[in-house]
């Protein structure tokens, strides 16, 4: 004879309520990921215990990626079909999705700097580490192009600085031609004023005599 039909209704014992909570959270867990594998479908669960305690799972994709997804289905899906946004019931499912994804921004933030990892399972830990790596691959790459970009900018410096040197090199060695040039002729005309203050001199000495 099979066992009755287990009615559902609350568990008033906090314990027995507590253990059932973990049984069917681990329970709910497994076959989100099973369906996710089986049937290659793209699966994100949310779970807010009692005390508020965040428990979620998602497949391959990140959960960010799946609620961006929902939420634009749902938007789609509410252009087609008009409906009263100044309504209570609307602006509440409204306030409770927005909730739902801060609070599990909040979680993965947590996730990304190492802090709360005791709720995560095995696959969920591998998840993380998959993104951690992209993202400090992105990270190494950008830092990179900026390392290329900024030793590009330099270099282009140095050699205009170069050729700011050159010119002011070819123009002190034309200035000292120049000053050569110019004391050479200085010189010369200094000899011939000399020899010609001479020349009368020794000219007029015999009619001295």
């Amino acid at each position: 004879m099979g066992r009755g039909r287990v009615q559902l209704k609350r568990i008033e014992n906090k314990i027995n309520r507590q253990v059932t909570f973990s049984k069917r959270r681990s329970g709910l867990l497994k076959k989100a990921h099973e369906i996710s594998v089986l049937c290659d479908a793209e699966v994100g669960l949310i779970v807010f215990s009692t005390k508020g305690k965040l428990f979620e799972y998602a497949n391959d994709s990140c959960m960010e990626r799946i609620l961006e997804r929902y939420e634009r289905y749902s938007f789609a899906e509410k252009q087609l079909v008009p409906t009263d946004h100044t309504s209570p019931v609307s602006w509440t499912l409204e306030h409770a999705k927005l909730k739902a994804r801060l609070e599990v921004l909040q979680r993965n933030q947590k996730h990304y700097v190492g802090e709360d990892l005791e709720s995560l399972n095995m696959k969920e830990l591998q998840n993380l580490e998959h993104q951690l790596d992209s993202a400090l691959k992105h990270i190494r790459s950008r830092k990179n192009q900026l390392m290329h970009e900024s030793i590009s900018v330099l270099q282009k410096k140095d050699r205009a600085l170069q050729e700011q040197n050159n010119q002011l090199s070819k123009k002190v060695k034309e200035r000292e031609k120049e000053v050569a040039q110019q004391n050479q002729w200085d010189q010369q005309n200094h000899e011939i004023n000399s020899s010609s203050f001479v020349l009368p001199q020794q000219l007029d000495s015999p009619h001295l005599g």
